[in-house]
């Protein structure tokens, strides 16, 4: 029997609509179990009492801000930073520190302007970032201009905004360069450079390598195997960057398999992405801030062990509810739940599997010469790519500058792809044919007196023709406008009040007793809302004495929170524009968020009992000298 025949199995039935209640179900009862819980807790009685704990706290912050701001000034720049955490005496030790951090906190990292907008000021400027927000969500339930001009006029739109009020005095002045942090924008271009050039240097090079090493025949296999390098990956470095990588990579493996729906594997990508990314405090750039503003230490190993647990639950909630939710697709011809264990478990396979299954392999014996020709081997180009990557990884890993790290590599791979096109690439043919196939001589051209015109030397082609415009301009100029938007709405000071309304009587005691469930609900929906950078910062400024424990609380809700909606995180959006890029749009918002919902609240709801019962940083701060009573 002639393996290809396989190829020519019967079409499936026409997929089902899926019902209203399919769709939502989940993250409905995700939603009530939410309510249940808060409500079982709090009751009619609302907020516990102040702990002896928390007073002490309280009483030790007013008393250490009280010193710090009666302390002399020391001439000391904190523009670029507050400086080292461990001061010796002669350089003004514990106290020093504390009031160089409180300086750099109230004038740099969160500056409160809210006092200085009127009650008109508030309410437009914060309509005008909920408008754009709705429309950054829903891009395509307005005017077709993609998020990139939505951000952008909406960041351009605030400015004007924010300059009227200014005129009319209903508002401060809107620093809108201080608002753009340059820093991430930088990364994502190091990134997208260093990834084309990963991917296009060489047919059958690192790029088609990795693709490979995730594929499988089996859909629910293919799943796995992205969820867990999407998750290992993260943690090693930074989630941005493994999505850039890897989004092509698993549209193209989707077009391969020509799967009916690609959203399982894009949901896989993303979600996996961000939660891999709690397990490092140089997994996001959230984690990065937060141990950098922390008023006590916080080490690598620290945070880790920490996070191993509730992070690790997180994974497999994620994964779980990814199989369950998506079943139809990672397990066709599964009539459900039980049979899909027994597949995962016991190696069963159903007749549309084992068709899959016959067809892949098929398909790998008709071009398997084909392929051999392609990957032969570890050419020295790819020996070189490999080499440089993982100095690049290592880079990172060591905790160098992400953003000179990933230009750097990507200027050095731009440079081997520009000396490999000239001098090893065969050149591009300029020949035209005949209807028959045979080549035609090349046209003469003459000058006015009918002599022969010489052709001139073929210019060389520059990378700026060729791999450069391939770089997502686009994505930059989105989160642009994003920092614009953002920035504006902080300066309202509407976050910081929506937290302190919300918390309530919490809000002084923020991880103790069952207040924790509640603090990351709020930090869940403020990141969403505010983003979760802004969000560090503004808790950071609030409280800044705020303790290690809490500080890892802050950090795993943040990171969760990146899988509720598309905006909750940048590692979304860019999974949603490298997709688009290569024509696979199935990744919106509107798909997104049956899916994130019921993952996202479980594997927060999950990790943060298994964090607030098993952690072993200090529930005090430990330079606050809140500790002394504790024996730490």
């Amino acid at each position: 029997m002639d393996p290809l025949i396989v190829e020519s199995a019967p079409r499936p039935a026409p997929k089902k609509k899926v019902s209203s209640l399919r769709k939502w179900g989940p993250a409905m009862i995700a939603i009530a179990l939410v309510i249940a819980i808060n409500a079982a807790m709090f009751g009619t009685s609302g907020a516990p009492a102040l702990s002896d704990r928390s007073k002490r706290r309280m009483q030790l912050t007013k008393d250490r801000i009280a010193e710090v701001e009666a302390m002399e000034s020391i001439k000391y720049d904190i523009s670029g930073g507050f400086g080292s955490r461990n001061l010796s005496e002669d350089e003004g030790g514990v106290m020093e520190y504390t009031r160089r951090r409180h300086r750099y906190l109230g004038e740099y990292t969160h500056v409160d302007k809210s006092g200085d907008f009127s009650t008109m000021g508030k309410w437009t400027t914060s309509l005008i970032y909920f408008g754009f927000w709705v429309f950054l969500m829903f891009p395509n339930w307005f005017w077709p201009i993609g998020r990139p001009g939505i951000a952008l006029g909406g960041g351009l739109t605030m400015v004007v905004w924010r300059y009227l009020l200014r005129i009319t005095g209903n508002g401060p002045y809107f620093n809108a360069e201080r608002v753009i942090i340059m820093e991430p924008l930088f990364l994502l271009f190091g990134l997208m450079l260093t990834t084309i050039y990963i991917e296009k240097m060489e047919v059958g090079g690192l790029f088609d390598k990795l693709r490979e090493s995730l594929d499988d025949p089996v859909n629910w296999k293919r799943s796995a195997k992205i969820m867990v390098m999407s998750t290992i990956g993260s943690a090693a470095v930074m989630n941005d960057s493994v999505v850039l990588i890897f989004s092509g990579v698993v549209v193209d493996l989707c077009v391969r398999h020509k799967v009916a729906n690609s959203l399982p594997y894009l949901l896989s990508l993303a979600t996996t992405a961000n939660i891999g990314s709690a397990y490092t405090m140089t997994g996001n750039p959230q984690n990065i801030l937060i141990v950098s503003l922390a008023y006590d230490d916080i080490s690598w190993t620290e945070f880790f062990l920490n996070m191993l647990m509730p992070v690790t639950a997180a994974s497999l909630i994620n994964g779980a509810i990814m199989f369950i939710y998506y079943g139809a697709e990672l397990f066709p011809g599964s009539s459900g739940f039980l049979e899909n264990l027994g597949i995962i478990f016991a190696g069963n396979r159903t007749p549309e599997m084992l068709a899959q299954e016959h067809a892949y392999y098929a398909r790998q014996a008709a071009t398997k010469p084909e392929i051999e020709d392609v990957n032969h081997g570890w050419s020295i180009w790819s020996k070189i790519q490999l080499f440089i990557t993982m100095i690049f990884l290592g880079f990172f890993a060591a905790g160098f500058d992400v953003c000179v790290v990933s230009i750097c590599a990507g200027c050095i791979l731009m440079t081997i792809a520009s000396y490999k096109r000239q001098h090893y690439d065969p050149r591009p043919e300029h020949v035209q044919y005949d209807e028959d196939g045979n080549p035609l001589p090349p046209k003469k051209t003459y000058d006015m007196d009918g002599n022969e015109i010489e052709p001139e030397e073929e210019e060389l082609v520059t990378e700026s023709e060729t791999t450069l415009t391939e770089v997502d301009y686009g994505l930059l100029m989105l989160f642009i406008g994003q920092f614009l938007l953002i920035g504006s709405f902080d300066d309202t000071g509407v976050p910081q009040a929506f937290f302190n309304f919300t918390m309530g009587g919490c809000a002084d005691q923020m991880a103790e007793g069952y207040c924790v469930y509640w603090f990351v609900m709020i930090v869940t929906i403020l990141s969403n809302v505010a983003s979760n950078v802004p969000v560090c910062q503004m808790l950071a400024a609030t409280f800044p004495f705020a303790s290690p424990y809490e500080w890892l609380q802050v950090s795993f809700s943040a990171t969760i929170a990146g899988n509720l909606t598309m905006l909750g995180s940048a590692a979304n959006m860019i999974v949603a524009f490298q997709a688009a890029k290569v024509g696979d749009r199935t990744f919106t918002s509107e798909r997104h968020f049956p899916f994130g919902v019921p993952s996202t609240l479980v594997s927060l709801y999950a990790g943060t009992f298994l964090l607030a019962t098993w952690h072993f940083s200090p529930e005090c701060s430990i330079k606050l000298g809140e500790c002394e009573e504790e024996g730490y």
